[in-house]
This record gives structure tokens, C-alpha cells and sequence, in this order.
């Protein structure tokens, strides 16, 4: 049998000042796929190149027998719910068996590429399948037949791929897969996709012509498998051990949390390191329209909302359907993966009567963010709006000629006005020129949680400065791991002292 491994060693790759000395290959289906990523003279850019097997004429012939043959023999439901070994083991048998068939002249070595492609089409997702293994790939964005098929890559972000959709029947076909593979349903009458794939990734996509004019068109956004840890985030200086520090403790005190920004700023991806800091005894409920979260913790609910089965909007469960039977699951923390609509109200009212809530919102300030609280489709008064404790504004920035993500500001919400206006305590800021963050010593929202708990304000400075300096050293130490995280944390809420002492504070 063909011993196929979609998920090689993930390789030590580093970014390079100068992009046109990039020259680097690596496996994303071992030992068959592989990228190439290099500097195009001529083009002046980057390209990332998929390597897969060359066929010759009689190969693509076979193959094609073969595909068309297997469409009517294979189940591919019940294939891709296996391990990679029995799948690989059921596409071979099926296979060989109609090569038998059909009186197919193949030679082994002319099988094992033949058969790679099979793999690919039917248990994959077609063309797009080695990308979507591509450890470093953020996102993949097809804007239409004949042009390129575009990545946003970890360390070199948006490149031009040398794959092509020349067919647009080929195109739709493949919207159908994704569509079918979502649990969705596209047709020229609802030629919108808007789902998540199985492996978790966010997929958009249109289907006709009459709405996108180059063709069917698609993006996904990769799932991360394993979330950035808090430690990882420092590393890449997307915010500093203080900010994490500050956010810890705010989370221990169950206060309100937004974290707000453009699109792919990060803001999920900090909504997950918070998550690390939530009590290890707390039951949380989290609410999203497509999975994108992965709490580190056992006692949690994750909701996802459904789109209408068949017309007339029988069997919809929306964001303001979970959010609202949520606060009758008894939940300590109650996250919301992304507001935008009337969910809101109901978000805030449990903020108001006692449900400490962590959500995200497109906004890229505080003023547009209250004010699309306060306005049409939510509608907020004031009143509820001063439940929110802090935001987080998550941007994308170019520092040293890179594109990276960075914590804006932490803007503590005084007193949110009627006009859209409000009275706010910036503790952190980032400073874009020196690519730096700056710490107020001065919290509004410490203050709050003095007088709601009874804590000394010099004993809340104290606790937030003995965590700023273990989240340090656990970056200086490299740990980075998820699981080692997510015990690091249980542990110091069991024993504090002796997770500093571990780790070497200096807590004097």
C-alpha cells in the first residue's frame, strides 16, 4: 500500500530581511507535495510553488478513468470520518480493484503519483488541500478563474501561488465541495457560502458569476489546531508581560472585557490567550457563529450557532438564541466570539446582573465602539455600556518594514456619555515608533476590583507585578506550550509561591 503523511515535521523556517535571497522547500503531503517558495525575477515578488507529482499524458488519462470510475463506487462521508491509515488503505482497494476493472496498464511507480491524487480529490479538498497543511499558511484567497490563487503566509505574508482555476464549472464544483464539506448548501438562487470546514477553518465563498464577476470565488481562513499561548504572544511582541499580567488579574476579578479591531488584527487569537487565566473552577460558556475558540479548560460549554434548515428560516439558532439560553447554564464567564447585532443587548444585560463576559467587536477605537454600541442595530443606553470594564484595541502594524500585529492600548471605560463620547483611563499604550509598550501605574478598573473585593490597592500592584515578572520568565525560558500553560496557571492559583519559586521571581 501507498504510505501517504499529511502532516510532516513542521520545519525551523526564520524570516529573511532581504526577500529576494528566499529560496526554501518544504513537505506538506510526505512525501508528494512540497513547497517552494522563491524570489520571481522577472515578477519582482515572491512565489510559493506547489510541487506535486508530474503526470504524463497516459497518467492524466488513467486518472481521470480512475476519478470518474471511484465517484460512483466511493463513499467519501464515510471515508473521511477514519484514521489516514484506513482511509489511505480504502482509497487503495478501491482503486486496484478497478484497475482490475477497467483492464488498466499502470506501472507501480506511475500508481504511487496516480494514487497521491486520488488521496488528494477525494479524501482532501482537491487543489487547495496541500496549502490547507501548510503549518504556516494563514489564509487562501481565490479571486476568480485564470488568476493566481493567493496565501497569507506566517513569515512572508500575502504571496502569489502558482495554482490556477482555469475552468469556471471547475470552480463552482469545487464551491459545491467546500459548500458539502461545511454542512452547507450552495446554488445560482443562494450562491453565498459563509461556514467552517471540518478541521475547524472559517470559509467564505461566492458561487455565480452574477455576483462576483470573475467567476466562483472563495477565502479560507485557517483554524489553528493549538491557540497562541500568552507566553507565545510576548515572543512575538504582539504585547508586553505587564499587559498579560494586567489582563490576569482583571479576569480573576470577573470584570468585562472587549477586544476590538480590524479584520485578522488578532483579536481571536487574544481572546484565547485570555482564556488561559480564567479560574480553573469557573464554567464557562462560549458562543460563536463558527468554532474558532479552544479554552483550556474542562468545565466549558462551546455553543455554535445554525444557519435555517430549508426556507422560511425553520431550525435557526442565532447568536441572541445561545447568548440568551446561556445565562441559564450557570456560567462564570460567558464568551462571545464576535458581536454585532442584537446579541448585544442580552450580552450586557448579563454583564450588568453579574455574568463577567469576554467578547470581540470590529471597531478600531473606543469612541466607534461605543458608538456602534449606541446606535442602530443595538441601541445600548449609556447606563449599560458603563458595565464594559476594558477594551483591548488589537492593529495590524508595519514595524521595520513587516507586517506583525500589535496591542494597541488598554482603554479602561469610565463613563461611556449618551453622544457617543466617553470618559476613559488609558493604562497601556503602544509606541509604534519605537516599537516599545508604556505602563501607567494608575487603573481605574484595579480600583473597582479594590472596592468590590476589599484588596489593598498596594496588595493588587504587588500580585500584578509578581505575574508580570513570572510571565516574563516563562518567555525567557521558551514555554510556550499549550499544555504547559494552561498547568502553569492551575498551579498558581492553587500555590502561588511555589510556581514563583519554580520559576525564579524575584518577589522582593
Amino acid at each position: 500500500m501507498v504510505i501517504i503523511n499529511p502532516n510532516p515535521a513542521i520545519p525551523a523556517l526564520h524570516r529573511l530581511e532581504d526577500k529576494a535571497s528566499v529560496d526554501i522547500r518544504y513537505s506538506l503531503i510526505s512525501p508528494y507535495a512540497n513547497a517552494h517558495i522563491y524570489w520571481d525575477k522577472e515578477e519582482g515578488d515572491l512565489v510559493y510553488d506547489l510541487e506535486e507529482p508530474i503526470l504524463n499524458e497516459q497518467g492524466k488519462i488513467d486518472l481521470k478513468r480512475l476519478e470518474d470510475a471511484m465517484i460512483e463506487l466511493i463513499n467519501v462521508n464515510v471515508a473521511v470520518e477514519r484514521s489516514v491509515e484506513q482511509m489511505s488503505e480504502y482509497i487503495d482497494k478501491t482503486a486496484k480493484l478497478l484497475i482490475s476493472e477497467l483492464n488498466l496498464k499502470i506501472k507501480e511507480e506511475d500508481y504511487e503519483k496516480i494514487f497521491y491524487y486520488l488521496y488528494r480529490d477525494f479524501i482532501g479538498i482537491n487543489e487547495v488541500e496541500p496549502l490547507l497543511r501548510d503549518y504556516f499558511i494563514e489564509d487562501i484567497e481565490c479571486n476568480g478563474t485564470d488568476t493566481p490563487i493567493y496565501i497569507v503566509h506566517r513569515l512572508y505574508r500575502n504571496i502569489r501561488t502558482t495554482i490556477k482555476f482555469r475552468d469556471p464549472e471547475k470552480l463552482a464544483g469545487f464551491v459545491e465541495k467546500l459548500a458539502q464539506r461545511a454542512g452547507k448548501y450552495v446554488s445560482y438562487s443562494e450562491p453565498l457560502l459563509d461556514g467552517s470546514l471540518p478541521d475547524g477553518s472559517r470559509v467564505n465563498a461566492t458561487y455565480t458569476k452574477d455576483v462576483t464577476s470573475r467567476g466562483p470565488t472563495f477565502t479560507i481562513r485557517k483554524f489553528t489546531k493549538v491557540p497562541w499561548t500568552p507566553t507565545q504572544l510576548i515572543a512575538l511582541n504582539t504585547l508586553s508581560p505587564e499587559m498579560l499580567a494586567y489582563f490576569w488579574i482583571l479576569v480573576q476579578y470577573k470584570s468585562n472585557i472587549f477586544i476590538a479591531g480590524g479584520t485578522a488584527s488578532g483579536k481571536t487569537t487574544l481572546l484565547n490567550a485570555l482564556a488561559f487565566f480564567i479560574p480553573p473552577e469557573s464554567r464557562i460558556v462560549s458562543i460563536e457563529d463558527t468554532r474558532e475558540l479552544k479554552i483550556p479548560k474542562e468545565n466549558w460549554i462551546p455553543a455554535v450557532s445554525r444557519i435555517a434548515i430549508g426556507r422560511g428560516g425553520v431550525g435557526e439558532i442565532d447568536l441572541f438564541d445561545l447568548l440568551k439560553n446561556s445565562f441559564r447554564q450557570n456560567p462564570d464567564y460567558v464568551i462571545v466570539g464576535e458581536v454585532r447585532g442584537k446579541e448585544a443587548f442580552v450580552l450586557f444585560q448579563g454583564m450588568a446582573s453579574g455574568h463577567p463576559s469576554i467578547s470581540t467587536m470590529h471597531a478600531d477605537s473606543v469612541d466607534t465602539l461605543i458608538k456602534r454600541l449606541e446606535t442602530p442595530p443595538i441601541e445600548l443606553s449609556p447606563t449599560l455600556v458603563n458595565t464594559l470594564d476594558c477594551v483591548a484595541i488589537m492593529s495590524h502594524a508595519i514595524v521595520k518594514n513587516k507586517e506583525t500585529r500589535r496591542l494597541r492600548e488598554c482603554v479602561e471605560i469610565i463613563n461611556a456619555k449618551a453622544d457617543g463620547s466617553a470618559l476613559v483611563n488609558t493604562p497601556f499604550v503602544w509606541n509604534p515608533s519605537q516599537d516599545v509598550f508604556y505602563f501607567k501605574k494608575q487603573s481605574k478598573v484595579f480600583e473597582k476590583i479594590s472596592v468590590r473585593y476589599g484588596i489593598p490597592m498596594d496588595e493588587l500592584y504587588e500580585e500584578f507585578s509578581k505575574r508580570a515578572k513570572l510571565l516574563y520568565n516563562l518567555y525567557k525560558k521558551k514555554v510556550f506550550g499549550f499544555d504547559e500553560m494552561k498547568k502553569i496557571v492551575t498551579d498558581y492559583y492553587k500555590n502561588p509561591s511555589a510556581v514563583l519559586s519554580k520559576y525564579e521571581v524575584d518577589i522582593r
